[in-house]
């Protein structure tokens, strides 16, 4: 499958989502890897006007989880993130964040990501590790 087609296929499936309610978007995918993105905007802000940790936990969890769906062709099967760990480094208010889901083990049932969060000018805003697991539908 062609980059454009997966990029498509992933973009096109978030609808009526939390995905969609926070923009995330899918931008660039490879053999092991995927990113996607997510505009800093009041709705993902905490009271004092700063993106919010659960909103990057949720881009992480979001791109991850995407990964080992796509990467691993799993279509007779689901997958479910089932232990998520985030660190968050720096603040953002502003423009947009990118995560990059990057594999570290890739099991027929397990997979492991690592996930690093960057803002605009590649500063590490968040690091996450996140374990998915894969069932049959």
């Amino acid at each position: 499958m062609s980059k454009e087609i997966a990029l498509n296929i992933l973009n096109e499936n978030i609808g009526n989502t939390l995905i969609e309610t926070l923009d995330i978007k899918f931008i660039d995918i490879g053999e092991d890897f995927l990113v996607a993105s997510m505009p800093v905007t009041p709705k993902v802000f905490q009271p004092d006007q700063i993106l919010h940790g659960g909103a990057s936990a949720v881009l992480a969890e979001t791109v991850g989880s995407a990964a080992s769906s796509i990467l691993l062709k799993n279509g007779k099967k689901i997958v479910r993130g089932i232990e998520l760990s985030i660190n968050h480094l720096k603040a953002v208010n502003s423009g947009k964040i990118i995560a990059k889901a990057k594999a570290i083990h890739l099991g027929r049932t397990m997979q492991l990501w690592n996930i690093k969060i960057t803002n605009e000018n590649n500063e590490i805003v968040s690091i996450a590790k996140l374990t998915t697991l894969t069932l049959q539908k």
